[in-house]
């Protein structure tokens, strides 16, 4: 037996030698028939697609990696961005940071000469969540957003740096300066924080210490710099502290003042497409007067961000991406849940925003209306907001000789209804119009005072709610209550409004009334709507 194993090794052993020698004889007989030549892909593929008979252009000349690519790929060979031009991009991004300012001037604003702090690189800010910068003091930690230049006439303190965020202190009493920063200074202006402005009322809940509150901070300008606002400020707890925050300081002024812009709070319909509503929503408030409507996005369905890249590129919305602050969630979906849950966090927060685009808008308008994508201010008696306000100025000249903060819309419910159990579908109006479809309205308004919108003042007021102002410059706030005969707001929900639904059946669903005001648009919005429609590539093939 062992005698046959080793004879059978034997063979196997001279087998692979002889296999192992005729191998190599045929690979050095035939040294190129497994090497791949260096075949250009391009080259390839022209060979491939070319008729036959045609000579390819390859061919006729040796390929470069610098031939025109896009004869053949259909992709971007725009030039790379330069330095300045990336400034620009970013500033547009971040409105809120001073950026080209300081690629422009960095070399002459980081010389080591200085008596006080330096000017804060971009990589010394503390960013938090992307938009917001954070202050951390000794006893409670900021969280800002913006900056603005106040010089209004009304201000009793003079020209201002107005700056919004979020503070985890009630009535916070650590001091904090601004340094101001100058173009033409190395060195900052420093002042104290004169005002620590609660934009809450305590009622309202959430009132304790390690919940974000939202403030307005108020710093005063040097006489010797009245009338020349900074080119950004930095908040910080001593006076020549090394800054972690700098935030550019927005003074828009257009040539000419615009009549009625539009500000809405950050948007959050994460899986519900509301496009073709929202579409509606935005051509009647461009029909009545809105001239621009600026919108805060937190997330939204894909098709909304769709319409609002449209409008956005016609010039009629301003749309700035949000986020919350501090250790709130961000992440999508978690975030729709936290506000969802949190209402009085999520109201809170919504107040930044709201005062964000009163600041960023103070010399730009004279009216500014805060409204849901479910509201509509609706004249009865006009075409216009702007006819409207002549009524209402002059009826309100009749009751008090003095210019108001403000003039307020009573709420009325536009019920909102799948099965449309209160009427059939109107054959003459598409059923994607929403708002001209549903014409159904409670009898009652709710309370005077009670869930009301505004046109506020921009040169009155200093603080704004949801509803109503919550300060103005000249201490209380005037808020003229518009006639019921003259205009309303027009409120599209399925229900009432958390705190009314224990009343809401008995006391606004089961007394309803057809109001048909809306129609007064109809042909000019069903024609707006579907032409934007049209161009969004909504319409199914028909």
């Amino acid at each position: 037996m062992g005698r046959n194993c080793q004879r059978f090794c034997s063979v196997i052993v001279a087998w692979s030698c002889l296999c192992f020698v005729v191998f190599q004889v045929v690979i050095h007989k035939t040294p190129n028939q497994y090497s791949a030549p260096s075949i250009n892909s391009r080259y390839l593929l022209e060979k491939l697609t070319d008729p036959p008979g045609t000579t390819s252009k390859t061919e006729e000349k040796e390929f470069t990696d610098t031939d025109d690519e896009e004869d053949v790929l259909n992709i971007d060979t725009s030039p790379a961005l330069s330095e300045l031009e990336t400034a620009t991009f970013l500033q547009r991004k971040l409105h809120n940071l001073p950026y080209e300012f300081y690629v422009r001037f960095k070399y002459h604003v980081f010389s080591k000469n200085h008596s006080c702090s330096h000017f804060p690189s971009i990589y010394d800010i503390k960013f938090n969540n992307i938009y917001w910068q954070e202050l951390i003091t000794s006893n409670g930690t900021f969280f800002l957003y913006g900056a603005y230049y106040d010089n209004r006439p009304l201000s009793s303190i003079g020209p201002s740096i107005r700056v919004l965020g979020l503070i985890d202190r009630i009535e916070p009493t650590v001091p904090t300066y601004c340094q101001m920063w100058y173009q033409a200074s190395q060195d900052p202006v420093v002042t104290k924080v004169l005002e620590y402005k609660y934009m809450w009322n305590k009622k309202w809940g959430n009132y304790k210490q390690g919940v974000l509150q939202p403030y307005l901070i108020t710093c005063k300008i040097p006489d010797p710099l009245k009338g020349i606002p900074p080119v950004s400020v930095s908040l910080v707890q001593k006076p020549c502290d090394a800054a972690r925050t700098n935030l550019r300081v927005i003074n828009d002024r257009p040539e000419k003042k615009g009549k009625f812009a539009v500000c809405v709070k950050g948007l959050d319909f994460l899986d519900v497409d509301l496009s073709v509503r929202l579409i509606e929503w935005i051509e009647l408030l461009s029909i009545l007067g809105a001239e621009k409507i600026f919108l805060y996005e937190l997330e939204v369905h894909p098709n909304i961000s769709k319409a609002l890249k449209y409008y956005e590129n016609l010039g009629r919305v301003v749309v700035t991406p949000l986020t919350l602050p501090g250790d709130l969630p961000n992440f999508p979906g978690l975030r729709h849940h936290f506000l969802k849950t949190k209402i009085t966090n999520k109201r809170q927060n919504e107040l930044i925003p709201y005062n964000d685009c009163l600041y960023r808008n103070l010399y730009s308008y004279e009216h500014i209306a805060l409204l849901d994508t479910d509201e509509i201010i609706m004249p009865l008696q006009t075409n216009n907001w702007n006819e409207l306000m002549e009524i209402i100025l002059r009826k309100a000249f009749i009751k008090g000789n003095y210019t108001r903060a403000s003039y307020n819309f009573r709420n009325v419910y536009f019920w909102d209804d799948a099965k449309h159990s209160y009427h059939g579908w109107n054959p003459e109006i598409p059923k994607y119009m929403h708002m001209l479809q549903h014409i159904h309205r409670s009898v009652n308004y709710t309370k005077p005072n009670q869930y009301v919108k505004c046109f506020h003042n921009p040169e009155r007021v200093l603080t704004l709610h949801n509803h109503f102002p919550l300060s103005c410059l000249e201490g209380q706030c005037t808020s003229y209550p518009v006639e019921t005969d003259d205009a309303h707001l027009q409120h599209y929900r399925a229900d009432c409004v958390t705190s009314l639904r224990k009343s809401c059946e008995t006391e606004f669903k089961q007394n309803t009334t057809e109001d048909v005001n809306v129609w007064k648009y109809k042909d000019e919005l069903i024609s707006r709507v579907n032409e934007t429609l049209s161009v969004l590539g909504f319409f199914k093939d028909r």
